[in-house]
């Protein structure tokens, strides 16, 4: 394939700018097809993104000649089901993250890749961004020694839909979502920790509703323990006051800490007996866009996607042994 052109299933904010535009923007590669339920949403978002083919039946697009990848921009409840429809189509595919909705979804999902030979990436888009291969460099280069402990901290207040039962998003239904904004927002987290420190081999915590606003847990917390032997510490709660909010990693080694956050991406922080170091840097404008062109340049075979299913599942596992 010379020009990945892609067929796009759903039609939810993350598309508006985080994702969606990125696929017309960058080098071989433009966006063919939208679809969702709705007819009129999906020709509204056609229309204003300036796609000229849109659907309201998934099977259509997966199906329309002229795509020949996937993005899967739905719930988590849906991933399993159409990824595998388009790999069975012979068309590789792009999913959101969490990957599904279980490591068992997600272990069928690989299979399913491995048998067809279609590969499979998912959204973890973090490990395409300048901002966490800075903090990559870092640790390679031994800025801090040898790494010993992580620890992490999300502290978020609700929002306003979360205090009115009709107005609930479908982030905060267990049949659709999983277990809340933790599944939805925690595997970002685990993710780039995989990317950056390698591959978590144990993990364990504690998941509660406290506040009340909704069933599923508004508060976690963890251990982990990396291959390499690194531990890791998480608190994430989403029924806090704005006043405490926090989005901080501390990665402490033998020679100093580097402080980062996941979603704000304040400016890295290098701390060692020499000073203080600080890198900044701008947020793209659509945040999905670098490992986008990774995937593309695998697609056409000049590169390497950080992001497959084979390292999908391994956050999977962690996310399913700490709610277990």
């Amino acid at each position: 394939m010379d020009t990945i052109q892609w067929g796009m299933i759903g039609t939810g904010d993350v598309t508006e700018v985080k994702s969606g535009p990125a696929f017309s923007k960058i080098q071989n590669s433009r966006l063919v097809a939208v679809m969702a339920r709705t007819l009129d949403r999906v020709k509204d978002y056609a229309e204003r993104h300036n796609v000229l083919t849109y659907y309201t039946d998934a099977q259509q697009l997966i199906d329309d000649p002229q795509v020949n990848a996937i993005y899967i921009a739905t719930p988590p409840n849906t991933h399993m089901e159409y990824a595998i429809r388009a790999m069975n189509a012979g068309k590789p595919v792009y999913v959101e993250k969490p990957m599904a909705m279980s490591v068992k979804e997600c272990e069928q999902m690989n299979n399913i890749s491995k048998q067809t030979g279609v590969p499979l990436f998912v959204a973890f888009y973090r490990r395409g961004m300048e901002y966490f291969n800075q903090v990559k460099e870092l640790l390679s280069e031994g800025k801090i020694g040898t790494a010993l402990t992580v620890d992490t901290k999300i502290v978020q207040s609700p929002f306003a839909s979360d205090l009115d039962p009709e107005k609930h998003s479908w982030r905060i239904e267990r049949s659709i979502g999983g277990e809340g904004y933790f599944v939805d927002l925690a595997p970002h987290t685990f993710d780039i920790l995989d990317y950056l420190l390698g591959e978590i081999k144990i993990a364990s915590g504690y998941a509660i509703n406290i506040a009340g606003n909704y069933e599923v847990a508004d508060t976690v917390a963890t251990s982990w323990k990396f291959k390499s032997g690194v531990l890791g510490t998480g608190l994430w709660t989403f029924s806090s006051t704005q006043s405490v909010e926090s989005d901080a990693v501390v990665i402490t080694g033998t020679r100093g800490t580097i402080s980062f956050s996941i979603f704000k991406q304040t400016p890295i922080e290098v701390r060692t007996d020499t000073g203080v170091e600080r890198y900044d840097f701008d947020r793209p404008q659509h945040i999905q866009m670098g490992l986008i062109q990774m995937i593309v340049d695998e697609l056409i075979g000049k590169g390497i996607s950080p992001s497959t299913g084979t390292s999908g599942i391994r956050t999977a596992k962690v996310m399913e042994q700490i709610l277990r």
